[in-house]
């Protein structure tokens, strides 16, 4: 499902935001849910909250948070979530550029541009997505990038993806965690750990160390395999000829 939020102080033309979204989302057979708001504040709030979206339309002149000051909130929060402003200033377009703005919709054109910007973002999204895991928990969801993940480990009933500079658990065993992955960079060193390949910085004896310092054991009966499996990967995807 593809979760889009809008962000109009005026109702009357955010409903008819909305409305062609919603359209558009049909006419290409997405399954969708479109959110509103006409408080520039509540956004900030729910995006603090970690409530996810794919795509956000905003407005820029708005009481409390404009729509650059939503941007900077969504570029830190929401890194893979697709901005776009629809304005009827266009003194704010070479700023839009340094926010890395999706779109730049002008008000008066709403209706030729928008389903294009729809489209357009959906299909960028679901190519993203093959990239992405998509963590699911009762008060959010959140997509990690599978590049971010050094490695993963079990913690009683949780799975804990280790990101640079916090972990996320998942409710769900290593096993489930690898198939859904289905990444050959990922590699099961032993029964509590995990490790994405490409952040190996070596393997000694029965351990590996990750890019980040972490030394991680690998179980005794899987030392030769798991060497062999990370000389292989070195080889073909790092361009070197020993580990």
């Amino acid at each position: 499902m593809i979760r889009i939020a809008v962000c109009d102080d005026e109702p009357a033309f955010a409903e008819r935001v909305k409305t062609l979204i919603e359209a558009e989302c049909r006419a290409l057979s997405v399954s969708s849910e479109t959110v509103l708001y006409t408080d520039s504040g509540m956004l900030a709030y729910d995006i603090g909250e970690k409530r996810y979206f794919d795509m956000l339309f905003l407005d820029i002149e708005m009481p409390g948070f404009s729509g650059m000051e939503l941007a900077d909130l969504i570029k830190d929060s929401l890194p893979q979530a697709l901005v776009s402003f629809i304005t009827s200033h266009t003194k704010y377009a070479v700023k839009s550029f340094e926010l890395s703005i999706f779109r730049y919709i002008p008000k008066a054109e709403v209706e030729s541009c928008l389903s294009m910007a729809v489209s357009d973002g959906i299909r960028l999204l679901s190519w993203k997505v093959k990239e992405c895991y998509v963590v699911e928990a009762p008060r959010q969801i959140m997509k990690v990038a599978m590049s971010d993940i050094l490695y993963i480990y079990k913690k009683q009933k949780y799975s804990c993806l280790v990101l640079p500079g916090e972990e996320v658990p998942v409710r769900k065993a290593l096993g489930q965690v690898k198939e859904e992955l289905g990444r050959e960079e990922f590699l099961m060193i032993e029964r509590g750990y995990m490790i994405n390949l490409y952040h190996v910085r070596k393997m000694e004896g029965a351990s590996v160390v990750m890019d980040d310092g972490t030394v991680l054991p690998v179980s005794q009966s899987h030392v030769k395999e798991v060497r062999e499996t990370i000389t292989g990967f070195f080889r073909r995807h790092l361009s070197i000829t020993h580990v």
